[in-house]
């Protein structure tokens, strides 16, 4: 299994987890997707000021 498959299929195991836990789907893409904003922000953009 390639790494790339090997996040994604980490990542649906971990929504799985949440969903049983009365996390939707999309709440939780939601948050992957804030998370991953963030993460990138610094590499990607300065700051002014």
């Amino acid at each position: 299994m390639s790494d790339s498959s090997s996040l994604v299929s980490k990542v649906w195991n971990y929504a799985h987890i949440l969903r049983d836990q009365g996390i939707s789907y999309g709440d939780y893409v939601e948050q992957i997707t804030l998370l991953l904003f963030l993460k990138m922000a610094p590499c990607c953009f300065t700051w002014v000021g």
